[in-house]
């Protein structure tokens, strides 16, 4: 009797041995370099996009990511780049770098601590990135 495969397992074998095929380099692949292409948003267009544009007494931009850097660290901070990118995002739109640390220390009490620890080193990596740029 054969074992079972997964096929979620079988397809990216599948991809990467076919990625190898056509390029070698491609080995040593990883995504997380794709962050980097990723622009961050300008406040004024996080505003419009999804800040005060939607309704003139709504959340603003900056209250609305630190809203979904909660909701990503609820999910046990499974999502590493989105995580990274709110982060980003959220210090282009305002936040401070004590309000994303307490929005996501507030979040042990509710996604537990693995989660809260895992999105604060996810954060921390952003963080010390933007501190290293303006030195």
């Amino acid at each position: 009797m054969s074992t079972p495969v997964n096929p979620f397992e079988a397809m990216m074998k599948q991809a990467q041995e076919m990625a190898k095929s056509m390029n070698p380099a491609l080995e040593s692949f990883s995504p997380k370099g794709f962050e980097g292409l990723w622009p961050t948003m300008p406040k004024e267009f996080m505003e419009m996009s999804f800040g005060k544009g939607l309704n003139k007494d709504g959340l603003d931009a900056k209250t609305r990511l630190l809203i979904t850097l909660c909701g990503l660290t609820m999910q046990g901070a499974q999502s590493d780049t989105q995580i990274r990118l709110t982060v980003r995002h959220a210090l282009e739109a305002g936040a401070s770098k004590d309000e994303i640390a307490e929005t996501i220390g507030m979040m042990s009490m509710f996604a537990g601590i693995p989660s809260m620890t895992r999105a604060m080193e996810f954060a921390r990596e952003v963080l010390d990135k933007e501190e290293d740029e303006k030195s």
